[in-house]
């Protein structure tokens, strides 16, 4: 069938990262972004109420990522988008193509008053596979990729602990290495979140019975 043609064609295509000399080049427009989240109706784009901070963190496919956060208490709001590349303002097919070096990312802005960055990263841990490279189960390619990318050191600092604890029980529970880039956002590649398009803010909310499926391990951090 052509379809299992493609798919296992994707399966064996080479994962690899593009470099800022071959990245496409973008563009200045930035994305059109909803001016309400779908599901908890507060802004998607600052400014934040003051108190509130923002984590950027890649697991996979956005859609059911932005789901898991949405759904935390504490958190005011998510979005999705891109980061981690070079790419300015890319679309998602950009993104797809492997050709920008950006992967698929969520912005989670959160009252550290009633929820810790160190529990985000918890919940990040558990509910991905952090040792897969380029790829999240079926889905393969770079912007698939485990991605921390943090606003401060001491962001950086939590991301790093909590790696390192999560580390020993992974390997315990019989899986590989950790894969994930801990990165500072503000110096990798262009350097910011873009968000993604208005079709991918929420989507599972927006189409309840879609296909995104959480790649957890089953591994507890700490």
């Amino acid at each position: 069938m052509a379809w299992m043609d493609d798919f296992t064609a994707m399966l064996r295509r080479p994962a690899t990262m593009v470099t800022a000399e071959q990245a496409l080049p973008g563009r200045e427009t930035e994305m059109p972004v909803p001016e309400h989240h779908a599901a908890l109706g507060t802004a998607l784009t600052p400014p934040f109420p003051a108190g509130m901070e923002t984590a950027v963190l890649g697991m996979g496919c956005f859609w059911g990522v932005e789901r898991e956060y949405w759904q935390m208490p504490g958190v005011h709001t998510t979005a999705a988008g891109y980061a981690g590349g070079f790419t300015p303002n890319p679309t998602y097919e950009e993104v797809c193509s492997g050709r920008t070096g950006h992967t698929e990312v969520i912005l989670v802005v959160f009252d550290p008053a009633q929820i810790s960055y160190r529990e985000l990263l918890v919940h990040f841990w558990e509910n991905h596979d952090p040792t897969q490279g380029y790829r999240q189960g079926n889905d393969v390619g770079s912007q698939y990729r485990s991605m921390i990318l943090t606003d401060t050191p001491a962001q950086a600092e939590t991301a790093r602990e909590t790696a390192e604890i999560f580390a020993p029980a992974l390997a315990k529970a019989g899986f590989g290495e950790i894969t994930t880039e801990i990165v500072d956002l503000h110096t990798t590649g262009a350097g910011r979140f873009y968000y993604a398009e208005p079709v991918h803010q929420q989507y599972l909310h927006k189409n309840p019975h879609g296909y995104c499926p959480v790649h957890a391990t089953g591994v507890r951090c700490g």
